[in-house]
């Protein structure tokens, strides 16, 4: 059974709905994959703490080195 060139060539255009199903199949992996990442690293940095600049000290640290303050 052979199968017209026409068939083959071109199977019409697509339903408004099919255009969206196909757009959300082809980019939606992608976008869902950046949202992934963002929420990921958003969460690392809030349970890093952030290091502190070149000649910054930490509140709370004892200027001469040693141990906490606080914590004696």
């Amino acid at each position: 059974m052979a199968v017209p060139e026409v068939a083959v060539g071109h199977l019409g255009a697509l339903h408004p709905v099919e255009q969206a199903v196909t757009a959300a199949l082809a980019f939606g992996p992608f976008l869902l994959l950046g949202a992934v990442i963002l929420v990921r690293r958003r969460a690392e940095s809030r349970a890093t703490p952030a290091a502190p600049r070149p000649g910054e000290r930490r509140s709370g640290a004892d200027p001469r080195g040693g141990a906490d303050q606080r914590a004696r």
